[in-house]
């Protein structure tokens, strides 16, 4: 039977309700509580018989094994959970972000006790991430003068003013050519060159809306801890799947036509040999940058003509750059065409000079692609590097999973089936594959029909 003891407190009237349930291993009653308040304008009449439904509920909840906690924080709880992650095998990256997440949870809602969280409350939090001002971004640099001329003035070459600033020459190429760069990156390189850095740049800081994209991913999350809750029987339903967080559409990828990738691979016979490789395996095996960066020369069969994906290079400001399994954990084979094997070739010879040439100063760590002294690369190099490159030729902008979806709809469109691009790709699953490329598979299939219809019934 559940004990109910009025509060007359500063806030109102409140209802303690007690439940025993049991004794525990030192012969002790267990005893569990719950908190109810009142809405505002009841009755006392109404309230007698909210206060009783209250507690025979919550006793029942006890007897079924639903334990509310009503003491717990969201906050607190949420902790917990991506400890539980971690510990079960989670993606560091996914776990840094669900931390860069909770930060804006828990402003809203890490306040509020686990059972008392409503769909309200979650609407409510939704709504005020589409507003104005709630982005958690850093500070954005943009040019104000010629970065190049001054280069030329000072007679510093992009190999020189790497070195004097301690900074890879990929990481201010986007401010050379007049694109913006981090605040960080504008301090050293303006320092470098002798200037304060708002003589240079125009600082500036986006303070326009989430996406929706951003405020599922905080729907998601929230949902997921909710979850944990209700599996843990600490709550007796997910209050998100009850909430009413945006829809997206999932916009059409975005592919190079085949005139611009014979241009990129036009302008690529130019450019150093290792970058020419990174960019001609992105081309040819629609693999995802770290994938690239993290390749082991033993990972090249040579003879087979193929390459065994198994692990990635990856970058977080947290951690660095570390190398992990690839993004679902599997290993793949990728077939490669006989140029890109005699490309490989040429790089390897390349490699080994650059070994002897650096002689005691090399760093031995058998990643393919390294740093000019053997030392692991970024993955971020490769993005900005291929920023710096379109810039260069005037080429469309190019970002490396551009690549990946540019293989993928070409396979599809001239007939290979989704299970074999989703192997390619490494998906998890070919509904993922065909989720993305939905427009590509119609256009193929439409295409298809043309052709059925030429060879059946417009024969001449």
């Amino acid at each position: 039977m559940a004990n109910i003891k009025r509060i007359d407190g500063k806030n109102g009237v409140s209802f303690k309700i007690t439940v025993t349930s049991g004794r525990n291993t030192e012969g002790k009653q267990v005893r569990h509580y719950m908190t109810y308040r009142p809405a505002p304008g009841m009755t006392d009449r109404q309230i007698e018989k909210a206060v009783k439904k209250a507690a025979f509920e919550f006793e029942q909840q006890i007897e079924l094994g639903f334990i509310a906690d009503n003491r717990q924080s969201f906050a607190q709880y949420a902790e917990y959970v991506i400890g539980l992650k971690e510990r079960s095998g989670t993606k560091r990256r996914t776990v840094e972000r669900y931390r860069e997440l909770l930060v804006r949870i828990n402003a809203a809602i890490g306040h509020l006790k686990l059972a008392d969280i409503r769909p309200q409350h979650l609407n409510m939090f939704y709504s005020n991430l589409g507003e104005e001002g709630v982005r958690i971004c850093a500070v954005k640099a943009t040019p104000k003068k010629d970065i190049s001329a001054l280069m030329k003035e000072k007679k510093l070459s992009a190999a020189e003013l790497s070195r004097s600033s301690g900074m890879a020459a990929s990481t201010f190429a986007p401010a050379i050519h007049g694109r913006t760069v981090s605040k960080a990156t504008a301090d050293t390189l303006a320092a470098a060159l002798g200037y304060k850095t708002e003589s240079l740049f125009k600082l500036s800081q986006n303070s326009s809306p989430l996406s929706a994209k951003t405020i599922l991913e905080h729907h998601r999350l929230i949902s997921t801890i909710m979850s944990q809750a209700e599996k843990e029987m600490l709550i007796q339903y997910n209050p998100a799947h009850r909430a009413t967080p945006p829809k997206i559409d999932r916009p059409e990828v975005d592919c190079f036509q085949p005139e611009e990738l014979a241009r990129i691979l036009e302008c690529l016979e130019n450019e150093p040999i290792k970058w020419r490789t990174i960019t001609h395996l992105l081309i040819v095996t629609g693999c995802r940058r770290g994938e690239i960066i993290g390749l082991h020369w033993d990972a090249i069969d040579w003879k087979s003509q193929q390459l065994r994906i198994d692990r990635a290079l990856l970058y977080t400001a947290e951690s660095g750059v570390y190398e992990d399994t690839t993004k679902t954990g599997e290993t793949r084979y990728i077939k490669v065409p006989t140029e890109t094997i005699q490309l490989l070739k040429l790089y390897r010879a390349y490699y080994d000079g650059l070994k002897v040439k650096n002689g005691d100063r090399w760093i031995e760590t058998d990643y393919v692609f390294t740093r000019d002294d053997g030392g692991i690369m970024n993955p971020d190099n490769v993005t900005q590097w291929l920023s710096s490159f379109a810039g260069k030729y005037d080429l469309p902008p190019i970002h490396p999973h551009k690549f990946r979806h540019t293989m993928a709809s070409l396979l599809i469109y001239n007939g290979t089936d989704a299970l074999t691009v989703s192997k390619r790709l490494g998906h998890a699953k070919v509904s993922t594959t065909t989720d993305i490329y939905s427009h590509i598979i119609k256009q193929a299939d439409e295409r298809a029909a043309e052709s059925i219809a030429d060879v059946i019934l417009r024969r001449a």
